[in-house]
């Protein structure tokens, strides 16, 4: 009898199907992934370790489209660095905005994550920032980030435009509009608040 053309299941097959799971549900079990797969739980095992692994490599698949060789390198210019990289981490995790609660909830392994995260940390070091004070940039950086990249999931109309909101609200809703870009244009506006904040501080040190 001949080979099948592709193996029944490896880590990427388990990946893909775990990823499209927490894209349609927001989660996946094991016993669920195995159902989707047409294979027994038990099988699963062969190729990864449990839950916890999947998560993992659902990760790294999501952080590989950050582009972190080369950035910042030719003028050495911490805060383009982090802006930079903050615009890419925002646009890898919106096209799988219903992983991020799963992701915060397990400890950051990664290979490819780390070398995000230590790309921030060296450029946060270069701005003068203290260790404890580098982790701080870097939690909020992470925060504002994820919470952007949900943002693009939302709907087009997030606030109701009712008489619960008072008139400052009304007036920044009517202002604000429909407009396809909100959502960039928020994240835009907090980074650049952001960053005046850090090299405010840089300037302190």
């Amino acid at each position: 009898m001949p080979r099948p053309s592709r193996p029944k299941l490896s880590p990427q097959i388990i990946v893909d199907a775990a990823l499209h799971m927490v894209d349609t549900a927001g989660d996946f079990t094991m016993p669920g992934l195995a159902e989707r797969l047409n294979v027994r739980p038990s099988s699963l095992y062969n190729h990864v370790a449990g839950r916890a692994e999947i998560v993992e490599l659902m990760r790294a698949r999501v952080m590989d489209d950050i582009h972190v060789e080369g950035v910042g390198a030719e003028d050495g210019d911490w805060v383009e660095t982090v802006a930079v990289l903050a615009r890419e981490y925002r646009l890898s995790y919106s096209k799988h905005p219903r992983l991020i609660p799963l992701l915060t909830a397990h400890t950051v392994q990664t290979d490819v994550a780390f070398g995000m995260y230590n790309a921030l940390a060296t450029a946060f070091a270069a701005g003068g920032f203290a260790p404890a004070q580098v982790l701080h940039a870097i939690t909020t950086l992470d925060s504002f980030v994820l919470g952007s990249a949900l943002d693009l999931a939302a709907p087009q109309e997030v606030w109701a435009n009712t008489p619960r909101a008072n008139e400052p609200m009304r007036a920044a809703l009517a202002a604000a509009g429909t407009a396809p870009h909100r959502a960039d244009d928020a994240f835009e506006f907090g980074l650049g608040t952001l960053i005046s904040g850090w090299q405010a501080r840089s300037r302190a040190v």
